[in-house]
């Protein structure tokens, strides 16, 4: 199903995901086929809404050969895409899982170094993408050279086209825009320990993550706020309530893209017009069934369906 969401990836990469024998120093190591797949934050939740059945389009900076091949991994997915330039040369990442231990090591390059006219240039982009209604979900790692306070002036850009904004962010450019307030920024998302160092405190259980996520909301920082505990679910605060939600457990393959696919799904569900409790049973859901496959293959609809009708919504 279509929808108007538009999903913004400033520091893409081409995922490669091989496995090796036993991963050890100094020999040479000989890897299976990698599999080969677009990614970056943004790419991820368009690719998730696709998989649950909606439309997202993704917009991406590009640079280089390596941007050209993301742009045709992204066609063959049949992800609409809109490019501009970016500075350098596209990135490249990889994981490998050593199959005598089934740990997943991940390789991560930090991409090219931004100047301001390039936040500019992405700037325009967005603006002329993004417009009345539309949802926008900034969502991966900021390039190198990009000011922590780019979320913040996404917000204002974003008001002004009448949009909104999900952000799922961290470091410098979370604790900027948790200054808040934000009109334009609907729903703001991080993992516990960036919500315990946010907090400057422990938030040992489900009441602590709320009380944190409440908070935020209070201040403006955001319409909605969710906290991902890992195996524990997720906890979400709004004006109007507090909620926590737990799927069953699953075996843990690869973790590549479970938080990309959460979103994707939450934005999706959002978008939809569903209750904020069934939004976030989607979300959890989503990426539980992400890390159940292998490689950045994100979350099968099959087995999300499967697991949303055993993932619990409490209140908290």
């Amino acid at each position: 199903m279509r929808t108007d969401i538009l999903t913004i990836t400033l520091n893409p990469t081409v995922d490669f995901a091989m496995t090796a024998p036993k991963i050890v120093p100094e020999l040479k190591l000989r890897c299976s086929e990698p599999h080969v797949d677009p990614g970056g934050g943004g790419i991820n939740v368009a690719r998730a809404i696709r998989l649950l059945g909606g439309q997202a389009t993704a917009l991406v900076a590009i640079g280089g050969a390596t941007g050209a091949h993301l742009l045709q991994l992204l066609a063959l997915e049949g992800v609409p895409t809109v490019a501009f330039q970016g500075p350098g040369e596209t990135r490249q990442s990889t994981s490998v899982i050593d199959l005598s231990t089934k740990d997943q090591f991940r390789f991560v390059t930090p991409g090219p170094a931004w100047h301001q006219e390039d936040v500019d240039r992405g700037l325009r982009s967005i603006d002329q993408a993004a417009g009345d209604g539309t949802l926008v979900v900034l969502s991966g790692s900021q390039p190198p050279g990009v000011a922590k306070d780019f979320p913040s002036i996404l917000a204002d850009h974003v008001r002004d086209r009448k949009a909104e904004l999900i952000v799922d962010t961290s470091g410098p450019a979370l604790f900027h825009l948790a200054e808040g307030p934000h009109e334009a920024v609907a729903v703001l998302r991080m993992d516990g320990p960036e919500a315990e160092e946010l907090a400057g405190r422990a938030l040992p259980n489900r009441a602590d993550t709320a009380d944190f996520a409440q908070e935020l909301v209070k201040r403006g920082v955001a319409r909605i706020v969710i906290v991902a505990r890992g195996a524990d679910g997720s906890v979400m605060a709004s004006a109007d309530g507090r909620w926590h939600a737990v799927g069953p457990a699953v075996e843990v393959i690869s973790k590549v893209g479970a938080g990309d696919s959460f979103v994707g799904a939450f934005a999706y569900s959002l978008a939809l017009g569903e209750p904020l409790p069934d939004c976030l049973a989607h979300g959890v859901a989503s990426a539980s069934a992400s890390v159940t496959t292998e490689a950045t293959r994100l979350c099968e609809p099959e087995t999300v369906a499967a697991l949303r009708a055993e993932t619990k919504v409490e209140a908290v």
